[in-house]
């Protein structure tokens, strides 16, 4: 009698490995501008002075609700800080919906009481109704408790 071996092949299409290639060379690539080896110090633009408030010549300063006026020059510069705040947080929430949606998941189960995978979790707006109600939760509890403990409304240096 002869003796046959099984071997278990994991085959995925190549579709699927040219888009998970196309995610690893882009998260690559932006993340390369962290090594820097110029200066450490960033200069503005040429014409750009950063203390003045607003938008530089020949633009001029562009307020048309009236804040600054009303609220004053540190208002805005609290307002400068926490858009920054929020367009890193956006920039981590398109990597969270580009992996998503490149179907790179977490193995295992995102509710193990209504038997779902997250391979179950559709891509798109449709996923969003699929996770069980206690799932945002934690994610929207998580960047509330670190705004509040670390990214305190007093710090405006861009350091967050």
């Amino acid at each position: 009698s002869s003796s046959r071996t099984k071997t278990l092949t994991l085959r995925a299409s190549p579709k699927r490995i040219e888009r998970m290639l196309k995610v690893v060379v882009a998260l690559c690539l932006a993340s390369a501008s962290a090594f820097s080896f110029g200066s450490s110090k960033t200069a503005a633009p040429v014409g750009v002075d950063e203390m003045e408030i607003g938008v530089q010549a020949p633009a001029g300063f562009y307020d048309p609700l009236g804040f600054v006026a009303k609220d004053g020059p540190e208002a805005f510069i609290r307002r400068r800080a926490v858009e920054r705040k929020h367009g890193r947080i956006a920039m981590m929430a398109i990597t969270g919906v580009l992996v998503h949606n490149a179907d790179i998941e977490f193995p295992g189960y995102l509710s193990i009481s209504e038997d779902l995978k997250f391979s179950d979790v559709p891509n798109g707006l449709k996923g969003i109704f699929t996770v069980p109600a206690a799932g945002p939760a934690p994610i929207l509890a998580l960047p509330a408790l670190l705004g509040l403990a670390r990214w305190a409304a007093a710090h405006y240096s861009g350091g967050y």
